[in-house]
């Protein structure tokens, strides 16, 4: 009989990475006129919005459309390519030394890594390959013959949604839930911290750190003691609307500062 595979799903934002990954590729691509000032000031409408409000269903499905607005039409080779740029240059620098070495660690120990994240599947991809993991689950834009079509294909990575997808690659991989690991930094990862068993909030947010406290799940904190102002966009605002949260919204109230 063989033995059970482990498993070992890592959050990408906050969790792997300082601050909101999609920041830099939102500056990026605002650079190379993917969107315009017009979908900023959108997006820090719809930021403002959570930050008061907190998550709304109409609300995400306008992010989302307009997110994946911004890459209809174009090529999924050159967002990924633009998205190896932003990595080699900027995120690379950004991944807690403490979070590569826990996946080394699970590497090393013989278990499967897995990112999942609500950021665009190519990305989370990248990500993946550049640290040696496994793989990744992320969101996924529907594209054909290489072209983003505009549409979302399933539903976002985000919640519950990344709890789904754990079980059915648990499923297809033969991974053995309850001995597996989960490692995530807001309270929209409960889902997927809840699902396995061996479950750790790392640079947690003061909702996932009571939660933690409340259900007797251990706590690990990679930052430094002094606040990382760019890792202060919490990853609730990632979680809200995919791509635009991934690629502008985490980051406009400091793109419609530079505008202003």
């Amino acid at each position: 009989m063989p033995e059970p595979v482990v498993a070992a799903f890592f959050d990408v934002d906050n969790t792997i990475i300082r601050g909101a990954s999609g920041y830099h590729l939102a500056r990026e691509l605002f650079r190379r006129k993917f969107f315009g000032v017009r979908d900023i000031a959108f997006f820090a409408g719809h930021y403002l919005a959570y930050t008061v409000l907190g998550e709304n269903v109409t609300r995400i499905a306008d992010i989302r459309a307009r997110a994946l607005r911004v890459v209809h039409g174009r090529t999924v080779a050159e967002i990924v390519s633009i998205g190896e740029e932003v990595y080699d240059q900027v995120l690379a620098n950004r991944v807690f030394p403490a979070a590569r070495a826990l996946i080394d660690g699970h590497l090393a120990a013989g278990h499967q890594v897995w990112l999942i994240t609500a950021t665009p599947t190519e990305i989370g991809e990248l990500i993946g390959r550049r640290l040696g993991a496994t793989g990744a689950l992320g969101t996924v834009a529907e594209s054909e013959d290489g072209v983003y079509t505009g549409r979302l294909r399933g539903s976002l990575l985000h919640g519950e949604g990344k709890k789904a997808a754990a079980l059915a690659l648990a499923e297809r991989e033969g991974i053995d839930l309850e001995r597996s690991y989960a490692y995530g930094d807001s309270l929209n990862d409960v889902p997927i911290l809840g699902a396995v068993g061996h479950p750790c909030a790392i640079n947690p947010e003061p909702r996932l750190r009571l939660h933690a406290s409340d259900v007797g799940w251990p706590v690990r904190d990679f930052r430094r003691r002094r606040r990382d102002v760019r890792g202060g966009m919490r990853t609730g605002v990632r979680g809200a609307g995919w791509a635009g949260a991934a690629w502008a919204f985490a980051a406009v109230v400091r793109a419609v500062r530079r505008q202003g």
